[in-house]
């Protein structure tokens, strides 16, 4: 009898391992493990990978780089957009499980296969990231999620796993690490708290940077094409460049507070310094170039779109017309910004544009005026203030009149 076959979206970690073994041994499915990677991932980690999920029964393992896919459908418009959710935290995990999802059904429909495994659990964002893309593009798609299902225990799962001779080292890490190219999250025992933050040993990358450093960010229409006048291949190569620069100073390093799909609260810990200081070095240039008004509607149709791609709506269609929106602002977003790095901190210096309209030729704020004359601005003041100005008459005649 012919095997059913199913794409299992494969990490190595325990829930995926637990989902491989128990999938083709006890569920007797044809399993088609694949990896996404989006930056967590070199070619070493990637044949550890595949010997173990070989090891685990399944028939293929396939990994799929979508680095640069990712920048061009996600991370370029968080960055148009200058997306930080809340104020401080930049999507690492959110964008990514999109686009990992989006990578595992285009698999599935490549296989045609149209039964999909994933090793979420029923307490997070990522099932319902996961279920509704897969859904959006395999409508009739069979979704199997074993830990999600049984309600299993992480001693559950080891059980199992020794019971069926797989002896992977799977004690449980003091903190749990997913790295990706646009940041990388921490969690642990103090972000479970409100009060508490992460200690200096629960950070991936250790702070040893101890000289201040000056760094020069170029832009082309909203894009980071050069890190101190090095040019790349694609703007994903400058991100992991920029990141192997600053992180050692220890910045973007936060802890989010944020609300979940599901509805309740939760902390995460995060360090992420190229998205950040990509992403201030941004809004720096477009201050300089854009007019109040495009950074306005930017502002508000930015944190609409950063929310809904939390929530697993990057298939949303009205996505791309915000995405249409946002490109079309980057036009005049060109230049240079300079950034020093210290420990701990940065320091965003200024920015260098032929489009900067701060330019003398129109008036310097506060000093000097060359495009208009004083009675132009007496003249508009009045116009600009006349609606208010008759409300106050209106309202004091009709008070006086009561009186």
């Amino acid at each position: 009898m012919q095997r059913k076959k199913i794409v299992l979206a494969y990490s190595g970690g325990l829930d995926t391992t637990y989902c491989a073994v128990y999938l083709s041994k006890i569920e007797n499915y044809e399993v088609h493990a694949v990896t996404i990677n989006t930056g967590a991932f070199d070619q070493d980690e990637i044949e550890v990978l595949e010997e173990k999920a070989l090891q685990c029964g399944v028939a293929s393992y396939t990994c799929i780089d979508v680095r640069k896919e990712y920048y061009d459908d996600c991370i370029k418009f968080l960055i148009y957009g200058n997306v930080l959710k809340n104020g401080t935290y930049p999507l690492s995990v959110s964008a990514e499980r999109a686009v990992q999802a989006k990578s595992i059904a285009e698999y599935a429909i490549q296989l045609g296969i149209s039964t999909i495994a994933h090793g979420s659990t029923g307490a997070g964002n990522d099932q319902v990231r996961f279920d509704m893309i897969f859904n959006h593009l395999l409508p009739n798609v069979e979704i199997i999620t074993p830990i999600r299902d049984k309600k299993l225990s992480r001693d559950a799962e080891i059980e199992f796993l020794k019971s069926h001779g797989v002896s992977f080292n799977f004690e449980k890490a003091v903190y749990s690490i997913n790295k990706g190219l646009w940041g990388t999250s921490v969690g642990g025992k103090e972000t479970l708290t409100s009060y508490q933050n992460l200690p200096e040993e629960a950070w991936p990358t250790p702070v040893s940077a101890t000289e201040s450093l000056d760094i020069t960010l170029t832009f082309n229409e909203g894009e980071l094409v050069s890190v101190n006048g090095e040019s790349f291949e694609h703007p994903a190569i400058a991100i992991e460049y920029l990141q192997q620069i600053a992180q050692p100073f220890g910045i973007g390093r936060h802890i989010h507070v944020g609300d979940t799909i599901i509805g309740i609260k939760g902390r995460v810990g995060f360090e992420a310094a190229a998205p950040e200081l990509i992403i201030k070095g941004h809004h720096l240039l477009e201050k300089h170039t854009l007019t109040k008004w495009q950074l306005f509607w930017k502002e508000q149709l930015s944190g609409w779109y950063g929310n809904w791609l939390h929530e697993g709506q990057m298939l949303d269609p009205t996505m791309r017309d915000i995405e249409a929106f946002l490109t079309n602002t980057q036009k005049t977003v060109n230049g240079e910004v300079y950034i020093t790095l210290h420990p701990y901190r940065y320091e965003l210096n200024g920015i260098e544009s032929p489009f900067d309209l701060m330019s003398a030729k129109f008036g310097s704020y506060g000093e000097m005026n060359n495009g208009w004359s004083g009675e132009d601005v007496k003249g508009f003041t009045k116009i600009f203030g006349n609606q208010t100005s008759i409300y106050h008459q209106v309202t004091k005649e009709l008070s006086d009149a009561n009186n």
